[in-house]
This record gives C-alpha cells, sequence and structure tokens, in this order.
C-alpha cells in the first residue's frame, strides 16, 4: 500500500513498482477526479503490475484499513508540504502529519498481513535552521541529529515532518511484528509524472523562469536530490529488510543562485534567470512580505549546510543522478507543459 499515491514522488514509487510486477493499493482522498490519477493508470499499462485505488483521509481513524488488507508492505508517503502562507498551522500541516502517520501505523498494527514499512520523513526532520550545523560544532548533518528548533510559530512545516516521525518511531518501538525504514530526503526536484503536480519544487522552477527573481535571489542553501533517486530508494527500502533506521538521501547542497547558473548553461537568454544574490538585509527587510520571518532570514540566509549521505549509497545502493541532468528535466517539463 502507498499513500497518497497521486503525489509527485508517491507516483515515481508506483511506476516502479507496478514496472517490478507488483500489485499496489493507492490511496487518495477522493476518486470522482479521474484525471488526477490518469498518468497511474497509464503507467500500469504494459506491466504486470496491478494498481488498485481506494480512498482514504490522514484525519479519519480506519480509513486505511481497506487499503491495508492483504498487504506485506505499507509506504507512507502523503502528508502535506507548504513552507510559505500558513495561516493555520496546526491544521493544515501538523495534525496531518502527526496524526495522520499514528493513523495509518495504528492501522499497521491491525493488520497482520503487514511485515514492513516504509516512511517517508525528510531532513528537515534531521535540521531546522542552517545555523545548526556550526552551533553543533561539526560541517555535516548525519542520521544522529533531530531538529530541535521548529515549533508551530518558527518553520511550521519542518516541525510537522519532525512529529511525524518521531511518532511513526514511538509506534514501531512498542510492537515487534513489523520493521520499518526511515527515509529522509532533501529537497525534491526532476520531472513529474503528471501536469498536476503542485510540488514547491516546481513552484521555484516557475519563479526562476517567470522573471519572478529577475532581481536577485536570496543565498539559502538546501540539500537537493532527484525525485526518481528518491522513488527509487522507497522501492529497495520496501523490499529489503536490512534497511533500516534513518536514510539521508542528499545528492548534494545547492543554493538558487547555482540553480540558476545550471538553467542558464543550458537554456541561455530564453528565460529571465536570476543572475545575483539578494543583499541579505534586503531579504531581512521585505522577507515578512514573502513569507519569510526575520528570525528564519538570521539564521539560514548565507549559511551553507552539508549532509551525510553515505548510508544511502552503502545500504540503499542509490547512484544519485547529476544535478545538472535533474534541474534541466525538471525545467524543459515546464516549457513543454507551457507552464513557463
Amino acid at each position: 500500500m502507498v499513500t497518497g499515491v497521486t503525489g509527485y514522488l508517491a507516483s515515481w514509487i508506483v511506476k516502479y513498482l507496478l514496472e517490478e510486477g507488483h500489485t499496489v493499493h493507492g490511496t487518495l482522498r477522493s476518486l470522482a477526479r479521474a484525471e488526477k490519477y490518469a498518468h497511474l493508470r497509464k503507467a500500469e499499462k504494459n506491466t504486470n503490475g496491478k494498481l488498485v485505488l481506494f480512498e482514504a483521509n490522514l484525519l479519519d481513524e480506519g480509513s486505511f484499513e481497506d487499503a491495508m488488507t492483504d498487504c506485506e508492505v505499507v509506504i507512507h508517503t502523503a502528508s502535506p508540504f507548504t513552507i510559505s502562507g500558513i495561516k493555520d498551522p496546526i491544521n493544515s500541516l501538523i495534525k496531518p502529519a502527526q496524526e495522520g502517520t499514528k493513523n495509518v501505523l495504528e492501522q499497521v498494527n491491525l493488520i497482520p498481513t503487514v511485515k514492513r514499512v516504509v516512511i517517508t520523513s525528510s531532513v528537515v526532520a534531521i535540521y531546522g535552521d542552517a545555523s545548526e550545523l556550526k552551533e553543533s560544532g561539526t560541517d555535516t548533518f548525519d542520521e544522529s541529529f533531530w531538529n530541535t528548533t521548529s515549533s508551530t510559530e518558527h518553520q511550521p512545516y519542518p516541525y510537522s515532518k519532525t512529529l511525524a516521525e518521531r511518532e511513526a518511531w514511538k509506534i514501531f518501538e512498542s510492537q515487534k511484528r513489523w520493521s520499518m525504514a526511515v527515509l529522509n530526503p532533501g529537497f525534491i526536484m526532476g520531472p513529474s509524472l503528471t501536469q498536476y503536480t503542485k510540488s514547491t519544487s516546481f513552484e521555484v522552477m516557475s519563479q526562476m523562469g517567470n522573471g519572478q527573481f529577475k532581481m536577485g535571489v536570496p543565498k539559502l542553501y538546501f540539500g537537493v536530490v532527484d525525485v526518481r533517486d528518491v522513488a527509487r530508494a522507497h522501492v529497495i527500502a520496501a523490499l529489503d529488510n536490512n534497511v533500516s533506521g534513518r536514510n539521508i538521501l542528499v545528492k548534494e547542497s545547492l543554493d538558487f543562485l547555482a540553480m540558476s547558473k545550471i538553467l542558464q548553461n543550458k537554456f541561455g537568454k530564453d528565460y529571465p534567470f536570476p543572475k545575483s544574490y539578494l543583499p541579505k538585509f534586503l531579504v531581512w527587510l521585505v522577507g515578512p512580505t514573502q513569507g519569510l520571518t526575520r528570525k528564519y532570514v538570521n539564521r539560514n540566509v548565507g549559511i551553507p549546510v552539508a549532509f551525510k549521505n553515505d548510508k544511502s549509497i552503502n545500504d540503499l545502493g542509490i547512484t544519485y543522478h547529476p544535478m545538472e541532468k535533474t534541474i534541466t528535466e525538471h525545467f524543459q517539463q515546464l516549457i513543454d507543459d507551457k507552464l513557463v
């Protein structure tokens, strides 16, 4: 079973599982709009796999029972991803993430066929602000770190992912029947299987190409990774019980300008890509009007981050896509879909 089956990442996971001949039970909030999952039906064709779709809601206790029945593996990807313009963090982010994880895993405890669980967490459950790296006295985040600085008021999205992952570990440790692996990807980029994707990475790519960042970009660093590598890691973790614990999935760290330079090298002068950084003091001044608090600016702008990805390479066997390929293919899809 894969939760949030129409999502940007989940769609790739389903595609790979179907290609390997598995039967996949996918959950989504509504079956009414077939165009939302047409790309999954397309992916199912010419494979030996089978896709069965079910309606389920993260906040409805017991709503995953039908979808989970007879499944051996549960891959829980569904969680809201919003980082700006958040008016009600508790109801829009925190409750769906934490209570959704609780509902899924409590259902796992009731379905005896389930032997394996894979949870999609994030590197933001490992750290909240870039400044934490220097404060910790090390130069690289690894799986031992936990985000202890985010809250409902400061960085509510990272807070939601941290609470959700902690909930997963609490429930896992209270039982002995099923095993679990947690995957902690960075900022996921790369082509989508559907035009309906509303991922934050697609918003960033659109803003890069439509001139919104023409005057410059804040010097913000992210651990970045290709969506196909993250999906492949989920499939490997689902089928290999030797994969355990937390697993950082990051190819490298880039900032917005580095991403822009990759796009400039490929697409030249056809689009108004940003060519400079905005001064930190200017970001500090206008940040609140753009959804960036001054605390966030102080603790993140101009401060590099780095991640240790040895575990994903050694235990999961991931060979990462070059980010130049990821980013250019991502932007090319926006061009092809006439979204820039």
